[in-house]
This record gives C-alpha cells, structure tokens and sequence, in this order.
C-alpha cells in the first residue's frame, strides 16, 4: 500500500521546482488616470520664458563673480565686459519672468512681503537687489565715474551672484514635478556649474586673449563639475532619470555635454593662442549652458506628464521598509 503523503510530498516538491523553475511573464505595468489625464497638472511655464529665465539669471550671477574676480586682478578691460553682459542678462531675465507672469504689476507685487519660505518670494528680492548692484557697476566700469562706488556695487553684485546663479533651481525643485522635485538637492549644484560654464564662455568671447586665463580654468572645472552633477541628478533620481536620457531632454542634455567639453577644451589648449578659438569656445560654452536649462526643463515637463514618474517612485518608497526592518 502507498503513502498517500509520500505522493502529495513528492508533488509539493514537484510544484515547488516547477515554481522556481518557471519564468512568469508578466505584462508592463499601465499606470492610467481618471479621464486619461496626467496624476500631477504639468508646468504651465513656457519653456521660452522660464528655461530662458534660468539661463540668462545663472549668466548675470556667475559674471557678476567672474567680474569681481578680474576686477581685483587687474584685468580691467574683462572685468568691465562682464559687469555689461551681466547687467543685459538680468534685464533680459526679468524680461521673460514678466513675460511669463503676463501682468507686469505682479513683480512688484511679490516684494510686498518678504516670505523665507517661498523661493519665489526669496528669489524676487534677489533679483531687486542683485539688480540695481549690476547696473551700478556695469554704469561706473564704463563712465569711469565714481570709482568708490562703482567698487561697492561691484563686490555687491558679486554676493549675490552665487544666489542669482542657482536659486531657480530651488525654484523649479519646490514643484511637485518628479524629475526636478526628486534631485532637489543636487539640482542647485547643477545650475551653479552650468551657470559657471557659461560665464567662462562670455568672458572668452568678449575678453581679449592676454586676460583670459582665469577664465580658460574656471570653463574646464565647471565642466568636469557639470559632468558631476548630471551624474548625480541621475543617481538620485533612479527610473525618473530616464527624462533626462529620452526625447527632447535627452538630446539637449548630450547636446550640453559635448559642447561644453569641447568649449573647455578648446579654450584650454587653444584660447591663449588665437583670439578666433577663444571666440569659439566661449560659443561653445554658452550654448551648451543654455542647452543644459532647456534640457532640465524638458525633462521636468515629460516627468510631469506621464503618471509612472509620479506613482512608481511613490510605491517605492511605500515598499521600503523602515529602519525598525517592518
């Protein structure tokens, strides 16, 4: 007579390998929305406005330190280049934000009250207060009036100018968008170094070559730092980092990377030499900064507009378990 159990344990451990051994195909996940609609509202910001925004704040900033630092060094004929250019970035910045807000009362209006925690609020007195600072040093550097002055609004402008440069990025990682929300931390560096990049380029595009060194090595260490950081935003992100990598953002986004490369490396090896590869190279350097904010925004609308960047990292981090190990 047979063991009835023998015959059920030898099917148990049948079904046990045919289990492990078995690969279940399961179909992609579809992560869909009442009516077909996005789970978060998209940017309503124009990409030409804002993008354009980030770039041309990041341009002032940054020049307005590049500016200090060929002021003290005595390279004068920079130093006044850069106060100029960073004092049309700025006005051209405002610009697109008024633009973008579409009444031009509501500027003034955010400076009726002064909220730390808002950096819309905290970004609007930067900008009223880096502004007047530029424009004061770009006026006295080409007057030669004023010196004094000229000298205080120059090192002001210059304080403020890392805040210029990278505060946007607080701005756009204040949003509930994923691609930027979730690299809120290192976004602000990636700003910095691109905005860093792109005042090396002016610098090498309007400077004469004798003056040019300062700037020739601030373009090579922003562009390894830009490196760094995307990198970074990448890590952080985890499968949101696949905006970053696909359509418009990913094309901009290697488009930012070989140009700025290659600005920096022309500018190395060749921008002491000749006044037309130094010219070069800081075209380079500019138009891969200005791709770098257009890509970060592109990547954000596509992050916002498709449901898996904003569920799949929720259910993720819902899963995790928590240090107790439950």
């Amino acid at each position: 007579m047979s063991d009835p159990d023998s015959g059920s344990g030898r099917n148990t451990r049948q079904g046990s390998r045919n289990r492990r051994g078995e690969q279940l195909m399961v179909p992609r996940a579809e992560f869909e929305t009442y009516y077909g609609r996005p789970v978060i509202k998209a940017p309503s910001w124009s990409a030409q406005d804002i993008a354009g925004y980030f770039f041309l704040g990041g341009l002032a900033g940054a020049g307005s330190v590049l500016a200090a630092g060929a002021q003290l060094t005595g390279r004068t004929t920079t130093a006044t280049a850069m106060k100029v250019s960073s004092l049309a970035a700025v006005s051209l910045s405002a610009a697109a934000l008024v633009h973008d807000l579409g009444v031009p009362s509501r500027f003034p209006h955010m400076l009726r009250v002064l909220k730390p925690t808002s950096p819309m609020s905290v970004g609007s007195w930067l900008l009223a207060g880096y502004g007047p600072a530029a424009g004061a040093a770009a006026v006295t550097a080409v007057t030669g009036r004023l010196p004094r002055a000229g000298a205080a609004a120059t090192g002001a402008a210059a304080l403020l100018g890392p805040a210029i440069a990278s505060y946007t990025a607080v701005l756009a990682a204040d949003t509930a968008v994923p691609a930027w929300h979730g690299a809120h931390r290192e976004l602000p560096y990636l700003f910095a170094v691109s905005a860093t990049a792109a005042a090396s380029g002016m610098a090498l595009l309007l400077g004469p070559v004798s003056e040019s060194a300062p700037a020739r090595c601030a373009a090579v260490l922003a562009a390894g730092a830009d490196e760094a950081a995307t990198r970074a935003v990448e890590r952080r992100l985890g499968m949101v980092a696949e905006t970053y990598r696909q359509g418009r953002a990913g094309t901009l986004l290697r488009t930012a990377r070989l140009l700025t490369a290659a600005g920096a490396a022309t500018g190395l090896l060749l921008g002491h030499r000749s006044r037309a590869a130094a010219a070069l190279a800081g075209l380079a350097l500019l138009t891969g900064s200005a791709c770098t904010r257009f890509g970060v925004f592109a990547a954000g609308v596509a992050s916002a507009e498709d449901p898996k960047y904003t569920v799949a990292p929720q259910r993720a981090a819902a899963n995790t378990p928590d240090r107790t190990g439950t």
